[in-house]
């Protein structure tokens, strides 16, 4: 496996990975953004909350490839199904974490800050999102691996340019050691976004916000 994975490193994995590292990068932007505006909304509003609150943990409880025969159906066979996927796989987390750091706000804080004449947008941004950060982050590495596994289920089932690409032809030709290489890949991948990216940023925040030393 190692001479496999060795000769994959200097061959094909590294595009295979690029490949899929864009499509996770597009996928997981578009629910960042999103689930942190429904995040905010589910904070905000009671009747939001209400109607939408168990439905966002439901939908989270679905395995991603509950998504794939709707991706397909809605968008056929193509990179949009699997940006559907990966959107969908990871939104909810990233929109329950942003709920639950904004509950998390001391309300000593809001009233501080009403005190000194802030808005309510003013409260938002400056006091109550900053405060949220510790445990939006926790959320940020929960979705980022719900969309991972994502990716990976959706590159499994329409075959491209990927790591999921890879194992699926490593899979149809019987080539075991070339499967655990690749298997090997995405794991390395999953550690070092994990070590150079969230690791960081988690640290980063904790140290600002006086939790641990920097």
């Amino acid at each position: 496996m190692l001479e496999t994975l060795w000769d994959g490193l200097k061959g094909d994995f590294p595009r295979a990975a690029l490949a899929s590292l864009g499509r996770i990068g597009l996928g997981f932007g578009a629910a960042l953004v999103l689930g942190t505006l429904f995040g905010i909304l589910l904070a905000s509003h009671r009747f939001f909350e209400w109607f939408f609150g168990p439905l966002v943990l439901g939908v989270q409880c679905l395995p991603s490839i509950c998504w794939l025969p709707v991706a397909i159906l809605w968008l056929g066979l193509s990179e949009r199904a699997i940006l559907f996927v990966v959107l969908m796989g990871s939104l909810g987390s990233i929109a329950i974490a942003t709920r639950d750091g904004l509950r998390q706000v001391p309300a000593t804080y809001l009233r501080v800050a009403g005190t000194f004449g802030a808005s309510v947008w003013q409260r938002l941004l400056w006091v109550s999102i900053p405060a949220a950060l510790p445990a939006f982050v926790t959320g940020l590495k929960q979705g980022w691996s719900f969309a991972w596994r994502s990716l990976l289920a959706g590159e499994l089932i329409y075959r491209v340019v990927g790591v999921g690409g890879l194992l699926t032809e490593a899979r149809d030709l019987a080539d075991y050691p070339r499967m655990f290489a690749v298997m090997f890949v995405i794991v390395g991948i999953s550690v070092l976004i994990e070590r150079l990216i969230f690791r960081r940023l988690e640290l980063w925040v904790r140290a600002r916000w006086g939790l641990q030393a920097a």
